[in-house]
């Protein structure tokens, strides 16, 4: 039996992650960062400006009592709190993140909430949980009457976009993605691995994972939010270099087609800047397959040596001019 207001052992966490451009003109400072992400008045937005600056809201939690998501049509009620953030990189790229944690087994017997409410970020199973069926009905996105992360994880996205402090002048155009993941726990000392990541339609990665069970799930969550914050940059880097028609446009339409990239994009990508260190091994897993920061730097060099080649004609024009 689980001692009253103590941590529940468990034995998966799951999640959902929510990336966009911030929609204002200006990147936000730390200060005006801290404004944005103050969702609760009782705790504090923490704030780190090395090796960039960051913002991480503090969590609010959302009650739910509803059937678990589940690959095989299992029918297993779930009660207890999803928890809930945002965090702001650089002032300029917005996530909204939803995660719980779930035992192996729960009772049968439905609480009062203030059972739930001392266990912050966990939902309890009504008896056993299908642990692998739970995971991939995370995964492949929930059904009608089933709990919905991403729901949650839009909602707080939402909350926070309409924020006074934004103008809603986007300085580029950008598509948002979103990350569903699912972290089975393993034995205390082992090493976490990363077994499947996997783009999808409509901007939608998922993440398999297993992690020890002695890793906090936020943890967990900014692992996974650091991978959304990469795929969100990379995709986003790549989309600009199509839609600047390299080779087709003249110059000065591809100066300023890339011109965004260089201004709000380069300097963002840091893997791993804010990720326990026990966690950060998984990114070399990414590193090999499908190759994350070398399909980067490939990106970033196409930029630059576009922008280099359009500066030649315009210093063979001053020159002449002189």
């Amino acid at each position: 039996m689980t001692t009253f207001g103590q941590p529940m052992r468990s034995v998966l966490v799951c999640g959902e992650v929510r990336t966009c451009l911030l929609p204002s003109f200006q990147a936000l400072g730390g200060r005006a960062a801290t404004q944005l992400l103050r969702l609760r008045v009782d705790e504090r937005v923490r704030v780190s400006e090395r090796p960039n600056l960051y913002a991480l809201s503090p969590e609010v939690l959302t009650g739910v009592d509803c059937r678990l998501p589940t690959s095989n049509g299992a029918k297993v009620r779930g009660v207890g709190t999803v928890a809930a953030r945002a965090a702001l990189t650089e002032g300029r790229v917005l996530q909204s993140s939803a995660y719980f944690s779930a035992p192996a087994d729960g009772s049968d017997v439905r609480r009062p909430w203030g059972h739930y409410l001392v266990r912050p970020g966990v939902v309890e199973p009504f008896g056993k949980l299908p642990e692998q069926a739970t995971a991939q009905g995370v995964i492949h996105g929930g059904g009608r009457g089933e709990l919905d992360l991403g729901m949650i994880a839009e909602g707080l996205l939402a909350q926070v976009l309409r924020h006074p402090l934004l103008d809603h002048k986007a300085p580029f155009k950008s598509r948002r993605t979103h990350l569903r993941w699912a972290a089975r726990r393993t034995f205390r000392g082992s090493d976490p691995s990363l077994d499947r990541f996997t783009l999808a339609e409509d901007g939608l990665r998922t993440v398999e994972l297993r992690v020890p069970e002695d890793i906090p799930a936020a943890s967990v969550a900014g692992l996974c939010e650091d991978l959304a914050l990469h795929d969100w940059l990379l995709t986003t880097l790549v989309h600009m270099l199509a839609d600047s028609r390299l080779g087709a446009a003249d110059g000065p339409a591809a100066v300023l087609a890339l011109r965004p990239a260089v201004d709000h994009l380069l300097h963002l990508w840091m893997p791993c800047a804010h990720v326990e260190r026990t966690l950060s091994p998984l990114w070399d897993v990414l590193e090999r397959e499908p190759g994350f920061t070398r399909q980067w730097r490939s990106s970033v060099q196409r930029v630059r040596d576009q922008l280099a080649v359009q500066a030649i004609p315009l210093l063979h024009k001053a020159l002449a001019s002189h």
